[in-house]
């Protein structure tokens, strides 16, 4: 580093710049994307990870593999937002998004090696992107509610090669049959939001058991053991409001001289607590979801009064129950009327495994509903849950943007195909990179056969061919190692999942091919003295 470049950072200070930062942030972001890369597809395999205190998850899930993982290079953390970023937008496809970052940016490599500018790498990817989500678009198929088998195809793709996939079809039944109840019929894309199917696991059944709810599951007990554990036509209340008596919200002291004045004070207390009781039992309700405390002294009044009583209920179950019931979340009790009730023909508490969860059921025209997943131990379920959780993303994006594309790497062939072409039409040093984002996409089939234990140049071959003769859903069947077509197969995928994935990729290759200078202050010790490849702690 220079001598005038030194005076101005401290001593404690490393600075890396040129070529060789550009080295070490694409060799940390392809160590996350060879991390996740062998999971990808029917054939992926699991990662096992256990962390300081012993805890191990078990899982393929892209994104959930990189959040449990102790990811420190700067570099590597923007490839995880990557992931992350896939996640919140569709729910699944984020071991598709890193790989394609981490691919994007070894082809760079190859060119910034032929002193090719960054800028113009940029500029190139950004063209093959713009050309890429043009192709999808018009490559993409549309679809819509009343295309049941699409829908369960869809939820069947997205759980094939994890831990739903032995009972993949009894799954994607249950999930399409969820998304029928909580659709909004009224609104023209028929969309709906992820966060009205709840996904709720038990351990220590088959996972063919698992069953649709109409209604929402919590995983709560009733309050006291004087209250019913069954109440049907139920009316429901649900309060944002604790039914205890507040503290000042300075310090206060009460000064008590005789007996009497303590027990006047305890009976004020307790008329209070009464007041809020009966406000309840006089609007009617049988039921009621608290979602911050209740007095034991509450407890015991709502006992007597016959109506079985829930608190600490979170705030994303108080809103599915809303939804649910057609209750209304109510913040004043003063307020609260017959009205702002709720529905369910059904409200028991159950033992489920170690503990008692509480069933909301039979509610007249839910727009939320709970899945309830088993199996046969506390890793299957959770994985199970992943899974499913993946398809009902899946299927949200689905009908989200209305169009679906086929899978096993059929759309990134054809995408490679026309961006070739596209390349073709451009003059300059663009051309090369718009020609290495082609070739990069073709990583999602070739890792799929990888993966499988094909060889992985037969099968691009034969991919390609059988493109060049026009066979657009041409992808491969890593069961038999042969060229099938995905849609009549049934491997379908939503088109919002490639969009997003190239995308995101391709943003965050550009954001690290542009660094070319970096700092590390005295904070990143460790950094100083990591290689690239190290940068992961389990």
């Amino acid at each position: 580093m220079p001598q005038n470049s030194s005076s101005i950072l401290p001593e404690d200070t490393r600075r890396t710049t040129g070529r060789e930062a550009q080295h070490n942030n694409i060799l940390a972001a392809k160590a996350v994307a060879n991390t996740v890369r062998t999971t990808l597809g029917p054939k992926g395999m699991d990662k096992m990870i256990v962390d300081e205190v012993g805890n191990v998850i078990i899982s393929n899930d892209g994104v959930t593999i990189l959040k449990e993982m102790k990811i420190e290079h700067p570099a590597a953390k923007m490839v995880v937002e990557v992931a992350q970023t896939q996640e919140d937008a569709v729910g699944d496809g984020t071991t598709t998004a890193v790989v394609l970052a981490g691919e994007f940016l070894r082809r760079a490599e190859h060119l910034l090696e032929q002193e090719i500018h960054p800028t113009v790498l940029t500029k190139g990817y950004r063209l093959a992107e713009q050309e890429a989500q043009r192709l999808l678009q018009i490559g993409a198929t549309r679809i819509n509610l009343s295309e049941d088998h699409i829908l369960k195809q869809i939820a069947i793709t997205a759980m094939t090669g994890k831990g739903a996939e032995g009972s993949k079809e009894k799954l994607a039944d249950l999930i399409v049959q969820a998304v029928r109840k909580v659709v909004a019929e009224s609104i023209e894309k028929k969309a709906f939001s992820r966060e009205d199917i709840k996904v709720e696991k038990l351990v220590g059944e088959s996972t063919e058991k698992s069953e649709l709810i109409s209604g929402i599951v919590i995983d709560k007990e009733r309050l006291q053991a004087g209250m019913p554990q069954k109440v049907s036509s139920a009316k429901i209340a649900l309060l944002d409001v604790s039914l205890e008596i507040k503290n000042t919200e300075i310090d206060a002291k009460i000064q008590i001289t005789d007996p009497g004045q303590l027990q006047g004070f305890l009976d004020q207390e307790e008329q209070t607590l009464r007041l809020m009781v009966n406000r309840i039992i006089a609007s009617g309700a049988t039921v009621v979801f608290c979602q911050r405390g209740v007095d034991d002294l509450a407890q015991h009044f709502l006992a007597k009064a016959g109506i079985l009583a829930v608190r600490r209920v979170k705030k994303s179950d108080m809103e599915r129950l809303a939804r649910a019931t057609g209750a209304k979340i109510m913040g004043n009790l003063k307020e609260l009327t017959a009205g702002d009730l709720g529905f369910a023909g059904v409200v028991r508490e159950e033992k489920m495994g170690d503990g008692e969860m509480i069933f909301v059921e039979q509610c007249k025209h839910p727009k939320a509903v709970t899945l309830l997943i088993r199996g046969g131990t506390v890793h299957v379920t959770e994985e199970i849950q992943r899974a499913v959780t993946d398809a009902i993303g899946d299927i949200a994006a689905a009908l989200q943007d209305g169009a679906v594309v086929a899978g096993a790497g059929a759309i990134e062939m054809e995408l490679a195909k026309g961006i070739r072409s596209f390349a073709s039409s451009l003059r300059g040093r663009e051309q090369l990179a718009v020609q290495e984002f082609a070739d990069a996409l073709e990583v999602i089939p070739r890792t799929l056969a990888e993966n499988a234990g094909l060889d992985p140049i037969d099968v691009l071959t034969a991919l390609r061919s059988a493109h060049d003769r026009g066979e657009k859903f041409a992808g491969i069947n890593v069961f038999s190692g042969q060229v099938m077509n995905a849609w009549q197969e049934g491997v379908i995928e939503p088109l919002k999942i490639k969009t997003q994935a190239i995308s995101s990729a391709t943003e965050v290759a550009e954001l690290i091919l542009r660094i070319d200078d970096v700092i590390l202050g005295n904070r990143q010790e460790k950094l100083k003295r990591m290689m690239p490849g190290e940068m992961v702690e389990s």
